[in-house]
């Protein structure tokens, strides 16, 4: 029996993501996506869908999963990235993920130049990720490699998009440019019971359709529900640990006496209350039976995490 009672997926979700942007009938959706995130600065005409998972050139490396791994006609990388936990050290991740498509340009033989195709990777945030290298005033930020004196491009074959779609407050009726409709269906898909007609294109009609719940099969539709519940599970447990951590900071800050030590002990808080929280969600999605692979894909965690607790 169905269970949720929504019209639309959430595009927030693993399996709703995926469905969206990294299925091959849909590649015309992650086409107007990333051409409205890269507003003329790159025209994607088309693109090939590549193999997500990728290991280290030993065994015994760690591997790295991506969300969406795809390259345009020109043969450059795209790394596309739901993030919906905040991860400590996530921009050390989404540097190693790099490394995979940058490693895998090399050409056998004595013959290779060591020329490269741009590699970008693109990561939407479903939290506030607060870095002090950031512009408040922007929730899109591009990051590449830069002198840091001159602040001119160093080289060009890398580039980072984080993107903090949780900061994005828009209503339909305000919607300016196509990214903010994206931007709008990422946040809002699964709370609208119709079509608005704010959003009637060929490329919106698309996903509407395919977004469509009722169209789900039984084994789509249990597939769904399970990510909707890991989905939810990770975001409750975190708001929670979060709302502990501030209540445990403010306290410890209080009883400090100093400004300095209520905002120190509001971020530990935080901090420790993310980790406990990806714990536990972890705990009970390998009571559920969820792979271990998936488990380690949406919390952050590694096996060896996971084996210490």
């Amino acid at each position: 029996m169905r269970q949720t009672e929504e019209r639309y997926i959430s595009l927030l979700t693993d399996f709703g993501f995926k469905r969206i942007f990294g299925t091959v009938p849909n590649k015309t959706l992650l086409i107007d996506f990333l051409n409205s995130l890269f507003d003329g600065e790159q025209v994607i005409k088309d693109v090939t869908f590549l193999n997500s998972e990728h290991v280290g050139d030993v065994y015994a490396e760690r591997k790295a999963i991506f969300d969406v791994y795809c390259e345009n006609e020109q043969g450059e990388k795209f790394i596309v990235e739901m993030q919906n936990a905040y991860q400590t050290y996530f921009k050390d991740r989404s540097l190693y993920y790099a490394t995979f498509p940058i490693r895998e340009q090399a050409q056998k033989g004595a013959e290779w130049n060591f020329r490269l195709e741009h590699v970008y990777v693109v990561a939407l945030l479903n939290y506030e990720m607060s870095d002090a290298a950031f512009s408040n005033d922007t929730i899109n930020h591009d990051v590449g490699l830069l002198d840091k004196q001159t602040h001119r491009v160093f080289n060009d074959k890398l580039t980072f998009k984080y993107v903090e779609i949780a900061k994005f407050n828009k209503d339909i009726a305000h919607l300016e440019t196509n990214f903010d409709k994206w931007l709008y269906v990422l946040q809002n898909l699964s709370r609208l019971d119709k079509q608005p007609e704010y959003l009637q294109n060929e490329v919106f009609n698309r996903l509407f359709s395919e977004a469509e719940i009722a169209r789900f099969t039984k084994t789509e539709l249990n597939e769904y529900e399970d990510s909707l519940k890991a989905y939810r599970d990770i975001k409750n447990s975190i708001d929670t640990a979060e709302a502990k951590g501030r209540a445990e900071g403010r306290a410890e800050g209080r009883a400090e006496g100093r400004a300095e030590g209520r905002a120190e002990g509001r971020a530990e808080g935080r901090a420790e209350g993310r980790a406990e929280a990806l714990v536990q969600v972890a705990k009970g999605m390998l009571e559920m039976g969820m792979d271990l692979k998936q488990i380690m894909k949406i919390t952050g965690l590694t096996e060896e995490d996971l084996k210490r607790q």
